[in-house]
């Protein structure tokens, strides 16, 4: 329970730490990316770094859940961080701690294209894409060429938010499919007429830090 209460503060809006979504793999706690204009990204965390040491204490070992605790404290205060990264020696970086108040998307109008980036799926991301599309396309009036989507650097978040973006830019199609062990257990989610981009061209902007609900809208994009 305590590890569910865990998964569900990542996706929240606010909490106290640095933020960062972290995940273990191989036993390590590895950098899935850092979140825009919060205390990790400032620092200059990337993704791909491993957490070796938090406040000098070793975190090999310890489970996710354990390790996200350790990070995790009041706002103001500070936290250091041992990083292993590729192709440089282990570094200390220390980091004050704030409440991480994400605003999950951002746009703009380049001439004729739309610019829309969504910086992670919490559950404001709906009313903030309607507002966002809804201006891009005033702005681009039938001029428009396209729409650029960038989710580079995007961990995910609340996979029901996944669906409804993905559904947001689709008429029909498959979004996700979910198949059990056993092949007669399928759940299919599929997507409903009406498209915000209106039926403009699309590019998905996507690189190592887009993880989990990131890569479903993408792949459904893709797909599409």
């Amino acid at each position: 329970s305590n590890e569910l209460k865990d998964a569900e503060l990542i996706t929240t809006v606010e909490f106290g730490g640095v933020g960062i979504q972290v995940a273990e793999e191989d036993g390590k706690i590895k950098v899935i990316a850092p979140i825009e204009d919060t205390p990790a990204a400032r620092a200059g965390l990337k993704p791909g770094d491993v957490i070796t040491h938090v406040d000098g204490h070793p975190v090999s070992g310890r489970t996710l859940s354990e390790a996200v605790h350790a990070m995790r404290g009041a706002e103001g205060s500070q936290i250091r961080l041992r990083l292993e990264r590729e192709g440089r020696s282990p570094f200390d970086v220390t980091i004050t701690r704030e409440v991480i108040s994400i605003k999950p998307v951002r746009w703009t109008v380049y001439d004729d294209i739309g610019y829309v980036r969504i910086i992670s799926f919490n559950e404001k991301v709906r009313g903030d894409l309607e507002t966002a599309m809804g201006d891009v396309t005033a702005k681009l009036g039938s001029s428009g060429r396209g729409v650029v989507l960038d989710l580079r650097n995007n961990p995910g978040g609340l996979f029901e938010q996944s669906l409804y973006v993905a559904d947001a830019f689709l008429d029909s199609g498959v979004i996700v499919s979910i198949r059990g062990r056993d092949q007669r257990h399928v759940r299919e989610f599929a997507a409903r007429a009406g498209d915000l981009a209106g039926g403009l061209p699309m590019v998905v902007l996507i690189n190592g830090g887009s993880a989990s609900a990131s890569e479903i809208v993408a792949s459904a994009l893709q797909e599409n």
